[in-house]
């Protein structure tokens, strides 16, 4: 309509000076002028619609991005980026650097996960340290127990345990079982039941009888003292032996002992 009167307006005015002012009627609408009115209203018309579909499409597209936001609070995001924008890692990655970032990440990863197989490890170790002491110390208990039952000589437990700690482990209950060299079981004298400590301290008379009391009678006079030491000699005695004879006899009766 705007459009429509301005091209009255200019054709009026355009009338009055053709005709010297007179007149003052409204013009005749030719078909050529309506044609070119149609044709100006078209294109304008044309343009703001187009416009305001562009617009539109602006307005929806901003909502469809705020929507992605709903309930963050911009602040806080802005927070976030500026400090991430001052990290080292974001400057690296600004600058290209990707492969050092990962491989710093990589390189923090690996420094926590060896912490923790370190602290792991101790654990263990003092476990099993644990779990040793405890091992050795019912072994003992039990050779010792073994020993006196066999009648070995008090001061001779601790060489009694050692031998039996490269003969005997305890098993998952606790009992002391007798293995070889490839753990597997050893058996007693029946071959059927496992060797126990009683039964291998008893076997000790014969193989290690200077850890058990000298029967009366076997070198008698080696134990009196001034008695020449009869077939006792200092050099066989182990120092066991010599510290079981200098409790009972003195240290002037050993050295009289034959070398």
């Amino acid at each position: 309509m705007l459009i429509r009167n301005m091209f009255i307006k200019y054709y009026t005015a355009a009338g009055q000076e053709e005709g010297g002012g007179g007149g003052g009627g409204q013009p005749e609408i030719t078909p050529e002028m309506q044609k070119l009115i149609d044709e100006r209203v078209a294109s304008e018309v044309t343009g703001l619609k187009n416009k305001n579909s562009e617009l539109l499409g602006t307005i929806k597209q901003q909502k469809d991005n705020l929507s992605r936001f709903e309930g963050i609070d911009p602040d806080a995001v802005r927070g976030i980026i500026q400090r991430f924008s001052d990290d080292e890692e974001a400057k690296l990655i600004a600058a290209g650097k990707v492969d050092e970032v990962l491989d710093k990440r990589t390189e923090r990863m690996r420094a926590d996960v060896d912490k923790q197989i370190k602290a792991a490890n101790e654990r263990a170790d003092k476990a099993e340290a644990f779990s040793s002491k405890f091992r050795d110390r019912v072994l003992g208990d039990a050779i010792r127990g073994a020993a006196a039952k066999v009648g070995a000589l008090a001061e001779a437990s601790d060489d009694l345990i050692l031998r039996a700690k490269g003969a005997f482990q305890l098993n998952d209950e606790g009992e002391a079982v007798a293995v070889d060299a490839n753990g597997d079981v050893l058996f007693g004298k029946d071959g059927k039941t496992p060797l126990t400590p009683l039964e291998w301290a008893e076997s000790l008379k014969e193989t290690a009888p200077h850890l058990f009391p000298r029967a009366e009678g076997t070198g008698a006079g080696g134990h009196k003292q001034g008695g020449g030491g009869g077939s006792l000699k200092r050099s066989e005695m182990t120092s066991t032996d010599k510290a079981a004879y200098i409790r009972k006899h003195g240290q002037q009766a050993f050295l009289q002992l034959p070398k």
